[in-house]
């Protein structure tokens, strides 16, 4: 079948090279020039591992292209694929539909014969009605269907999500445009993963519906962790013990600073945008986005006290950046605001991240960027452990305890453990709910 992408960012080029392995024709369409001459010569803009030799595998297949014509991309294509940006809007959180509206009415007037077209973009409840109604004004005649296909990859993991997805949603009203979903994704149906077909409404809703589960997951056990602390209990064998409760499972209890990156943050406001627009206010979500910005807060407080109170003119080292490993996206990441505030203060700030400082060098300026961790703490007064990096699960303890200047340890993703720390020469040691 041929499909065109529109929009590759995240959620559109994973999307779209993945479908090519299917076996698709798949054409990517972008308005950036920058980012297309890069896919053009092979050059993948984001950080996803395997991603790189995916594309190139079916590039030169012949299956995927790029393209700046969206006319292009669409004149025969059997589904239209709009991934495009939905961030949160400046001033009330509501899911900004400028992109998706805008290439809904320029699809509207590069369709040739009948397709379907379908959101991938993650919209709130109602938008693919509207996707309709935007193609119809601007093309009457135009012969489609609309359906939604929410995306659910993690960064990091996105392509393994994709070809062995937990399952896939799509929202259709109609029986043609669920089997031309079918066909495309025939490819997993073959190997029996779950693909459930719903009506539109329950397609958009179960995204937003998942992805605040997940949010309140990792809310609730950061604040069974503050409650661990004054109590004396171990927050990582509470989550393993509420793990083997089938019934709640060991996914997302990971205690930590809170939870960031391109989906939960803006996620959960939309649904409690959505929930104040109908007259039924999503009270848990609220909640849980007011507590996952104090438990960042709680962050910056857990590292001036291990500083002695203050951190002006003091030497910290951070490891990690990114929201989480295996990405070097920043988006909401907790790194952003809890850095910010230690420069604020009057500290000197070393950051280690293996592929955040892409994006990172904009977003944090005032910090100095190493490449070695080693490098890093030499002469440091505390050392802060954020993202939980695989470069970072291992490292010499007693070498970098005998090169700062004060051992201190704010081990904000539990990797390591006070006993160790302590041998290994650490005066101070701080982690999460323990």
């Amino acid at each position: 079948m041929k499909i065109a992408m529109i929009g590759t960012g995240y959620v559109g080029l994973v999307s779209g090279v993945c479908f090519s392995d299917f076996g698709h024709e798949v054409i990517c369409v972008d308005k950036d020039p920058a980012k297309l001459a890069k896919l053009k010569a092979g050059q993948v803009p984001i950080y996803e591992p395997g991603l790189d030799d995916l594309m190139a595998k079916n590039v030169a297949a012949g299956r995927l292209t790029f393209s700046d014509s969206l006319a292009t991309a669409v004149d025969g294509a059997d589904a239209v694929f709009i991934a495009v940006g939905t961030p949160a809007r400046r001033g009330d959180g509501h899911a900004d539909l400028t992109y998706v509206m805008a290439a809904a009415k320029e699809i509207a007037q590069a369709l040739t014969g009948y397709a379907v077209v379908v959101t991938k973009s993650t919209v709130p409840v109602g938008t693919n009605r509207l996707v309709k109604q935007a193609i119809l004004d601007a093309n009457p005649q135009a012969e489609f269907d609309v359906a939604s296909n929410p995306e659910f990859l993690r960064e990091g993991a996105a392509i393994d999500d994709f070809m062995r997805p937990d399952r896939v949603v799509v929202g259709a009203e109609t029986k043609r445009a669920a089997e031309v979903m079918s066909a495309i994704y025939r490819p997993l149906y073959l190997r029996d993963f779950p693909i459930m077909t719903t009506d539109l409404e329950s397609a958009e809703m179960i995204k937003y519906a998942a992805n605040a589960f997940l949010a309140t997951k990792i809310t609730f056990i950061n604040e069974i962790a503050s409650l661990c602390e004054r109590t004396g209990a171990d927050v990582k064998m509470v989550s393993k013990g509420m793990g083997l409760d089938g019934r709640i499972g060991s996914k997302f209890l990971h205690a930590g600073p809170g939870y960031g990156g391109s989906c939960f943050p803006k996620d959960t406001q939309a649904l409690a945008r959505m929930g104040q627009e109908h007259g039924v206010p999503m009270q848990l979500t609220d909640m849980v986005i007011k507590v996952n910005d104090q438990i960042k807060r709680r962050m910056i407080d857990k590292v001036f006290d291990l500083c002695g109170g203050s951190v002006n003119g003091k030497v910290i080292t951070v490891l990690g950046v990114t929201f989480k490993p295996n990405t070097d996206d920043m988006r909401d990441a907790p790194s952003l605001t809890i850095i910010p505030a230690l420069i604020g203060n009057g500290a000197k700030v070393r950051v280690v991240d293996p592929q955040g400082r892409r994006e990172g060098e904009a977003l944090l300026p005032g910090v100095t960027w190493e490449e070695d961790v080693y490098a890093a703490v030499k002469g440091a007064d505390a050392l802060v452990l954020l993202t939980e990096w695989n470069e970072f699960r291992a490292l010499d303890l007693n070498r970098i305890a005998g090169d700062m200047n004060a051992a201190a340890m704010a081990d904000l993703r539990n990797i390591y453990n006070a006993s160790d720390a302590k041998l290994a020469g650490f005066e101070h040691y701080m982690s999460v709910g323990r």
